[in-house]
């Protein structure tokens, strides 16, 4: 597969997972304590903090629940034999299977506790601080079947895992192994904010819940004022929006309930799809794309990088109004050669930036902003 295919292939991935791999729909559903995440609860008992991590496919079902304790006797082992997890905070052992999660780590100060992560080469943030590099251990293989027995050697406090399926066989397979599974799964979230907010169960484990408090309370703020800002700019006339690009004769789009499909509404674009609520991304042959967004002001999320690529992707990109004008903008700004994409590590954690990018480029007369992950193609 040439680069240009393998990187359209990760644009249409991730639009696939970003549009939507939930069947939430855009109501929040929002548990104890939080603002906007639905999928944890954090609250106090007599003796633990208590983490709760909600099942995606059973309604009101529970993946996990975690007793942090800061007591440093043998409470630990006294409440495995009990049938609870009970785990000493601050965790100083982390493996991570989610660049995702490392965006996490990284804007709570956690990044020196990382013994190891999956897929190192795509991990944008800097781990040259991290244990793992420290002891040669950083490299835990691939995302998707991690390298069990070399997560077992490096003894993780925690590791910290996403879960695609109900059956998730290697989660299984290292609690097993005696390896104390986390479950972040933010990306179930579908409002940008909710996914955020997981940052605040994070902060929990590293005995950080005051930092990662006010990182998201900051977070919060900027996205709920940004987004009231451009409302009002839209108010009489919202520029529309297009997304993705066709792909071996599919064209996949966010529904309106989505994560993206939140972001285009929340940054005051016109969306066709924005009444959509669709399970997962929606796949349009090139034509319906045509049909659908032939006349769209601004196009995002492209995998070229300039718009002579996208014209040799598929030379019938030319035909939308967007390309004619050179209102194409791929989201890569932050990215390498090796694959390791900022907008999956800074972006979970700071939507408001993603948001601010999307509504700079609508309303280039009415903002001023200092791109992120945004950048025109010429």
């Amino acid at each position: 597969m040439r680069k240009s295919q393998y990187v359209i292939f990760l644009l249409v991935l991730s639009a696939i997972v970003l549009a939507g791999c939930s069947e939430r729909s855009a109501n929040i559903d929002m548990k104890e304590g939080n603002r906007y995440a639905s999928g944890f609860s954090l609250y106090d008992s007599a003796q633990y903090r208590v983490a709760v991590i909600y099942s995606p496919w059973e309604n009101g079902g529970e993946m996990a629940r975690y007793y942090l304790t800061r007591d440093t006797s043998d409470a630990a082992e006294r409440g495995r034999m009990k049938g609870k997890t009970v785990i000493r905070i601050p965790v100083e052992r982390i493996g991570v299977t989610s660049c995702t999660h490392v965006g996490f780590l990284d804007a709570i100060g956690g990044v020196r506790q990382i013994v190891g992560v999956c897929n190192p080469e795509l991990v944008y943030t800097d781990l040259s601080s991290s244990k793992g590099t420290e002891e040669g251990t950083l490299n835990l293989g691939d995302a998707m079947a991690p390298n069990v027995e070399r997560v077992v050697l490096v003894h993780p406090d925690v590791m910290m895992v996403s879960t695609y399926a109900q059956g998730d066989v290697t989660s299984a397979q290292m609690a097993k192994m005696g390896v104390r599974v986390l479950y972040i799964n933010e990306w179930m979230e579908q409002h940008p904010l909710a996914r955020a907010e997981w940052i605040r169960l994070i902060g929990a484990f590293l005995d950080k819940e005051s930092v990662a408090d006010s990182v998201f309370d900051a977070v919060s703020s900027q996205y709920e004022t940004l987004r009231e800002q451009v409302a009002q700019w839209g108010a009489d006339n919202k520029p529309s929006i297009m997304s993705g690009q066709d792909f071996r004769g599919t064209w996949y789009v966010p529904a309106g309930n989505t994560y993206m499909g939140r972001l285009f509404h929340d940054a005051g674009a016109a969306y066709k799809y924005e009444d959509t609520m669709h399970e997962g991304s929606i796949p349009l042959t090139f034509e319906k794309a045509l049909v659908d967004f032939a006349d769209a002001d601004v196009w995002v999320r492209v995998s070229a990088r300039s718009l002579e690529e996208l014209a040799q992707i598929d030379k019938q990109h030319r035909m939308f109004h967007a390309f004619q004008t050179g209102r194409v903008y791929h989201m890569m700004r932050r990215s390498t050669p090796s694959g390791a994409d900022d907008f999956w590590e800074r972006g979970a954690v700071h939507p408001e930036d993603i948001l601010g990018d999307i509504a700079s480029v609508l309303y280039p007369d009415k903002m001023q902003h200092e791109p992120v992950f945004i950048e025109q193609l010429h």
